[in-house]
């Protein structure tokens, strides 16, 4: 598991093209989300693991980091190992690197 900040990220995908996780709920990801992220809410993941294990690499995104990292440890329990949490979540990239977007 990887951590990046948000601007770390934002570099990072200049070059590479993980999936990206949303795991808030869907209420939360109509207010703001990361271009070309993928919503599934954290009480749906073990039903939904299918893309993750089947992509190269993935960014797990929440609101602030936490339930992307508690998320990341389950994943990383079912033998998925090529994870990236957003340290700060939606809202440190709404900060530090898309000062337009939608805070809550």
């Amino acid at each position: 598991m990887q951590r990046m900040k948000a601007t770390e990220l934002a570099q990072y995908l200049t070059t590479s093209k993980p999936l990206l996780v949303d795991v808030r709920e869907p209420w939360e990801f109509e207010i703001c989300q990361l271009a070309d992220s993928i919503n599934i809410p954290m009480a749906t993941i073990p039903n939904n693991l299918q893309p993750i294990q089947e992509a190269d690499e993935c960014v797990i995104i929440c609101h602030h980091g936490v339930r992307s990292m508690n998320v990341i440890r389950y994943l990383m329990q079912q033998d998925i190992e090529h994870l990236i949490n957003l340290d700060g979540g939606v809202d440190a990239w709404a900060q530090a690197v898309d000062r337009d977007m939608a805070l809550y």
